[in-house]
């Protein structure tokens, strides 16, 4: 299982700073990568659990089985 999301206090530090990281965060088998973009090659399906979050904080996330590219 793969877990998508985006990292929202990158954001707020790459508006601050003037800066571009990456903000997307994709996690597999407890590894965790960044990336600018994703692409996800089959089925998938996004989860909303504002009262159950994931161990990040993430409230809203992409949650697949399916191959996915990662770009830079």
């Amino acid at each position: 299982m793969k877990i998508i999301h985006i990292n929202r206090n990158i954001i707020q530090q790459n508006t601050k700073h003037d800066k571009q990281d990456p903000v997307v965060r994709v996690e597999e088998n407890g590894v965790v990568t960044y990336c600018m973009e994703v692409e996800i090659k089959g089925p998938s399906r996004m989860v909303y659990r504002p009262d159950k979050p994931r161990t990040c904080g993430a409230k809203l996330w992409i949650e697949t089985e399916s191959e996915v590219i990662l770009h830079d």
